[in-house]
């Protein structure tokens, strides 16, 4: 299996870190009612089960051989009655425990995905988003589970061992002895297979991450797997990753399934050597006026049964522990990550502008050492349209990204109306632009949703003419269900086009003050887009625009073309201004042209001789 970015496991073997433990309480004390109802339901039901053997032991050694059947019957009534109840307080705890569990789940997702919305592009540019939903939906799911179960189960197998304990001592302390004679074989075998079971529950979660990055991305990507033929190659990296998954997940359970076989062998040999000793070494413990107390033999074998459930279940919960240690780290890590583009402390309302824009010495980069952009600066006029040309890589896209503040800036500033765009409100920049990604996404939902997603209060009548004005209106009504048309996921369905059109309508109804179109026309057609030009153009009047394109034939018009190369400003000016230079646009220009002409040539010219052609006008 090709190595790649999904075989790359997180570290999760961190020593145990009481402050993130302790960190994680604020999610109980909200819910701490609930935890001490469960707490009181829990040890009710081990008080109650725990009585039972007592009930037996005192019916067989001390009614029946007086034959006090009324007594007998009441103690059965009794015992039926106890069993009953522990049956409705389980219930009763279950339900408690899966409300207050779900409670915690949803507000941590809360918290995890609240924080997520503010994380600047770069947090997700350098990270698979399957790994991140990992940590939002598996961590937090068995985070939740240890906080409202584990930890009370902890403490009630603690109190489980001292009552049973207890029960033992009232019996037999001699017996008691011959059943503790057992605990260090069992901490021996502990011990020694605890450290690979962590190892191995480890590494089976990190295998589990990877897994669920790479689905994530491979249902994303399924067009272009199909497209080039990538579907085997595929399935064989999956089922590497399930292979890597399935190895470690056995391997764990082999180990902690091996904790039963190995204390039930230590049970039976308890109650053999329970049997042996009271016939031979401690008869007299159980002989009382010359009768064997049977009753007292069967408690004290049926309490050093119960006494091993506890000791395993406090080693299971010990590995749950571990676990809850390592899925904290992760998912406060989500919660620790700093916003890098955040608000100023004393960040203020950006007020209605103009749309004036001014670029100062501006510098940035992705990765420390490697400048994207160098010294950048210019100036914009309000209403004035800008259009950002060159080559991939250049930094035009990165240009629009600062202006709508999704990276800060490394040096220099940006301003608008003379606003410092650091310093105003994050929300207040936004709400005064209209971005249109290279990336056009649409939401689940219908198209009316995806039209009004950047401004709820819009009326129908508002999103449609939306529509209309970038020509998306036609296609939209000749579908079933027109503007109610459902929407799946990244708009599986429209053509890309369509897609493109829809965000177009999305962004000409925020009514911006400046207008960001990057490769905004990249998947419509010529016609179409002739019309979109055309439909767009009142919109455009009076409004600042920056247009970072490919194609050249869409930017002729605007005031102002800026030539960008290796992240500087290498002509500007007018498209007929920069022709007459003869430069990096002429070139670019001239290059586009020849290519349009070359399609454009009648076939005769393109066919070798002999072969007649047709000429196509």
């Amino acid at each position: 299996m090709a190595r790649n970015k999904f075989n790359i496991d997180e570290e999760l073997d961190v020593p145990f870190n009481w402050s993130q433990f302790k960190r994680s309480l604020v999610y109980i004390k909200k819910y701490k009612k609930n935890i001490i109802i469960m707490f009181f339901l829990s040890v009710s039901a081990s008080l109650l089960a725990l009585l039972t053997p007592k009930i037996q032991a005192y019916v067989i050694d001390e009614l029946i051989p007086r034959s006090l059947k009324n007594w007998i019957i009441v103690l059965g009534v009794s015992y039926f009655a106890v069993s009953v109840a522990i049956v409705f307080i389980n219930r009763l705890r279950a339900k408690t425990s899966a409300r207050t569990g779900q409670s915690i789940i949803t507000d941590m997702r809360t918290d995890v995905f609240s924080h997520l919305q503010k994380l600047s592009f770069d947090y997700y540019d350098s990270r698979p988003h399957g790994k991140i939903l990992t940590r939002v939906i598996n961590y937090v799911n068995n985070v939740a589970d240890f906080l409202t179960n584990g930890m009370i189960n902890a403490v009630l197998q603690i109190i489980n061992l001292l009552l049973i304990f207890g029960f033992m001592l009232s019996i037999s302390v001699k017996m008691t002895m011959v059943v503790l004679a057992g605990l260090p074989f069992f901490f021996l075998y502990v011990r020694i297979t605890k450290p690979r079971q962590r190892r191995f529950r480890q590494l089976r979660a990190n295998k589990q991450s990877n897994t669920t990055a790479y689905l994530a991305e491979n249902i994303n990507g399924e067009k272009v797997t199909q497209a080039f033929v990538r579907e085997s190659m595929n399935e064989g990296i999956f089922d590497g990753l399930l292979e890597e998954t399935k190895k470690y997940s056995l391997r764990a359970a082999y180990l902690a399934h091996g904790m039963w076989p190995i204390s039930t062998i230590l049970s039976r040999m308890v109650r053999m050597a329970i049997y042996i000793t009271a016939i031979y070494l401690f008869r007299d413990d159980f002989i009382v006026e010359g009768v064997v107390q049977i009753g007292a033999i069967t408690a004290m074998i049926a309490y050093s049964n119960r006494f091993w459930g506890p000791i395993q279940q406090l080693g299971n919960i010990y590995n749950q522990l571990m676990d809850t240690a390592a899925y904290l780290e992760r998912i406060f890590q989500v919660l620790d990550e700093p916003v890098t583009v955040d608000d100023a402390e004393d960040a203020y309302p950006l007020p209605e502008i103009k749309g004036a824009v001014t670029f100062e010495n501006v510098m940035f980069e992705y990765e420390k050492g490697t400048p994207v952009l160098k010294n950048v600066s210019f100036n914009v006029k309000p209403g004035e349209s800008i259009a950002l040309v060159g080559p991939t890589g250049a930094g035009k896209s990165t240009i629009v990204n600062l202006l709508s503040r999704f990276y800060n800036v490394t040096e220099g500033r940006i301003l608008i109306d003379e606003h410092d765009l650091s310093k105003v409100t994050i929300k207040s920049l936004r709400q005064q632009m209209g971005v249109m990604l290279q990336d056009t996404f649409i939401f689940s939902g219908t198209i009316m949703d995806n039209i009004r997603y950047g401004r709820l209060d819009a009326t129908d009548e508002e999103c449609i003419a939306a529509a209309k004005a970038v020509h998306a209106d036609e296609f939209i009504r000749n579908m079933d269900q027109g503007y109610q048309t459902p929407t799946n996921e990244r708009g599986a369905g429209l053509s890309a086009g369509q897609r493109q059109l829809i965000s177009f309508a999305r962004t000409l109804l925020s009514d911006p003050r400046i207008l960001i179109l990057d490769e905004a026309t990249s998947s419509i057609d010529t016609n179409t887009e002739r019309l979109v030009q055309e439909g767009i153009a009142a919109l455009l009047r009076n409004r600042t625009s920056f247009i970072v394109a490919h194609r050249l034939s869409t930017i002729q018009n605007c005031d102002r073309i800026m030539y960008i190369e290796a992240g500087r400003i290498a002509e500007s000016g007018s498209h007929q201004e920069l022709l007459a230079k003869q430069g990096l646009y002429y070139n670019l220009y001239m290059s586009q042209r020849m290519a349009f002409l070359k399609e454009s040539a009648p076939v005769e010219e393109a066919l070798p001789e002999g072969i007649p052609g047709t000429v196509m006008g």
